[in-house]
Protein backbone atom coordinates (compact mmCIF):
# COMPACT_ATOMS: atom_id res chain seq x y z
CA UNK A 1 0.00 0.00 0.00
CA UNK A 2 2.40 2.69 0.50
CA UNK A 3 4.58 4.15 -2.29
CA UNK A 4 6.95 6.48 -2.86
CA UNK A 5 5.01 9.76 -2.47
CA UNK A 6 1.77 10.08 -2.00
CA UNK A 7 -1.62 11.26 -3.67
CA UNK A 8 -1.26 14.69 -2.12
CA UNK A 9 1.60 17.40 -1.77
CA UNK A 10 2.24 19.89 0.27
CA UNK A 11 2.78 22.98 -1.21
CA UNK A 12 2.60 25.56 1.51
CA UNK A 13 2.11 25.99 4.91
CA UNK A 14 4.94 23.93 6.61
CA UNK A 15 5.89 25.48 9.51
CA UNK A 16 3.51 24.05 12.34
CA UNK A 17 4.80 21.12 14.61
CA UNK A 18 5.36 17.43 13.23
CA UNK A 19 3.16 14.49 14.21
CA UNK A 20 4.58 11.46 14.43
CA UNK A 21 2.33 8.16 13.46
CA UNK A 22 2.35 5.23 12.32
CA UNK A 23 0.06 3.86 9.24
CA UNK A 24 0.28 -0.22 9.20
CA UNK A 25 3.14 -0.16 11.31
CA UNK A 26 5.19 2.30 9.09
CA UNK A 27 6.04 5.16 10.96
CA UNK A 28 5.29 8.67 9.46
CA UNK A 29 5.04 12.14 9.57
CA UNK A 30 2.58 14.91 9.94
CA UNK A 31 1.55 18.38 10.36
CA UNK A 32 -0.08 19.65 13.61
CA UNK A 33 -4.00 20.31 12.19
CA UNK A 34 -3.98 17.94 9.24
CA UNK A 35 -6.77 15.38 9.60
CA UNK A 36 -5.43 11.83 9.24
CA UNK A 37 -6.84 11.53 5.94
CA UNK A 38 -4.29 14.43 4.85
CA UNK A 39 -1.89 12.81 6.66
CA UNK A 40 -1.90 9.25 5.23
CA UNK A 41 -2.49 10.82 1.86
CA UNK A 42 0.77 12.82 1.97
CA UNK A 43 2.63 9.30 2.38
CA UNK A 44 0.84 6.93 -0.03
CA UNK A 45 -1.54 7.20 -3.13
CA UNK A 46 -4.76 5.90 -1.45
CA UNK A 47 -6.34 5.46 2.12
CA UNK A 48 -7.49 1.67 1.83
CA UNK A 49 -8.54 -0.53 0.24
CA UNK A 50 -12.36 -0.99 -1.00
CA UNK A 51 -14.07 -4.01 0.81
CA UNK A 52 -16.26 -5.12 -2.43
CA UNK A 53 -13.92 -5.02 -5.20
CA UNK A 54 -10.26 -4.19 -6.14
CA UNK A 55 -10.47 -0.52 -6.00
CA UNK A 56 -8.52 1.47 -4.12
CA UNK A 57 -10.23 4.54 -1.64
CA UNK A 58 -9.18 8.06 -0.89
CA UNK A 59 -12.05 9.75 0.95
CA UNK A 60 -15.02 11.06 -1.24
CA UNK A 61 -17.41 13.90 0.00
CA UNK A 62 -14.52 15.39 2.40
CA UNK A 63 -16.55 16.58 5.40
CA UNK A 64 -17.77 13.38 7.17
CA UNK A 65 -21.01 12.21 5.89
CA UNK A 66 -19.89 9.23 3.06
CA UNK A 67 -18.19 6.62 5.24
CA UNK A 68 -15.70 5.94 2.16
CA UNK A 69 -12.48 7.29 4.46
CA UNK A 70 -13.05 5.01 7.39
CA UNK A 71 -9.58 3.42 8.92
CA UNK A 72 -8.89 1.95 12.11
CA UNK A 73 -7.03 2.03 15.06
CA UNK A 74 -4.73 -1.13 16.29
CA UNK A 75 -7.16 -1.29 19.41
CA UNK A 76 -9.95 -2.04 16.42
CA UNK A 77 -12.17 1.30 16.89
CA UNK A 78 -12.75 2.72 13.27
CA UNK A 79 -12.47 6.56 12.45
CA UNK A 80 -13.48 8.61 9.45
CA UNK A 81 -10.08 9.93 8.21
CA UNK A 82 -11.44 13.28 6.94
CA UNK A 83 -12.75 14.90 10.25
CA UNK A 84 -10.31 13.43 12.58
CA UNK A 85 -7.35 15.15 13.40
CA UNK A 86 -4.16 13.68 13.06
CA UNK A 87 -2.57 13.30 17.18
CA UNK A 88 1.12 12.31 18.00
CA UNK A 89 1.41 8.69 18.27
CA UNK A 90 -1.29 7.29 16.49
CA UNK A 91 -1.43 3.83 15.35
CA UNK A 92 -3.70 3.46 12.36
CA UNK A 93 -4.51 0.05 10.21
CA UNK A 94 -6.32 0.26 6.53
CA UNK A 95 -7.81 -2.57 7.41
CA UNK A 96 -9.51 -3.57 10.05
CA UNK A 97 -7.46 -5.88 12.63
CA UNK A 98 -9.33 -8.81 12.45
CA UNK A 99 -8.77 -9.18 8.82
CA UNK A 100 -5.25 -9.23 8.75
CA UNK A 101 -3.28 -13.04 8.94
Amino acid sequence: MMAKGGRLVRLAEAVRSPVAFCLDGVPLRALEGDTVLTAILLSAKALRDAEFGPEQRAGFCLMGACQDCWVWQEDGSRLRACSTPIAPDMRLLTAPPESWP
